[in-house]
């Protein structure tokens, strides 16, 4: 599935700091978190649940790195729709500050912190995101603060 670019996606010009833009819902499965680690990041506590028992987790837990990729699916579809796309220029910030576990819902919120139109580049800028990835219970699983590349309304 490919994201198409509508008339209503955001330019830089729409964007302004303290705006909140939502996204829809992804449930992890234990299968899901075993299949990921076993390609992307082996460990213990992400491929076997009795193993992850023991380990700093206390049970199995997704790879911070899985959860960044789903938290990357969630962006892409969400009310966030840059035209152009998701184009990142950098990271400032990418914690998880717990684990997601098989059966967690998670959804995103993403604010705008920044919006910075470039000097060298007039026809496009930067906009910092914290995208915050949530659990069903509300709690953060993932914190993004991201420099994206926005473009410019063109004039006319």
């Amino acid at each position: 599935m490919t994201r198409d670019l509508h008339l209503d996606d955001l330019y830089l010009d729409d964007l302004a700091p303290g705006q909140v833009y939502g996204s829809g819902q992804a449930t992890v499965t234990e299968a899901e978190i075993v299949d990921y680690a076993r390609t992307f990041d082996p460990q213990p506590f992400h491929l076997d649940a009795e193993a992850a028992g023991a380990t700093f987790f206390g049970g199995l837990a997704a790879s911070g790195w899985h959860t960044a990729a789903l938290t990357m699916r969630l962006l892409v579809d969400s009310e966030l729709r840059l035209h152009g796309g998701i184009i990142g220029a950098g990271m400032d910030e990418l914690r998880w500050p717990r684990p997601l576990r098989p059966g967690d819902t998670i959804r995103l919120e993403s604010e705008v912190i920044e919006v910075r139109p470039s000097r060298s580049r007039p026809s496009q800028g930067l906009a910092k995101i914290r995208t915050t990835t949530l659990n069903q219970h509300g709690e953060p699983v993932q914190v993004l603060l991201a420099n994206l590349l926005v473009v410019k309304r063109p004039e006319g």
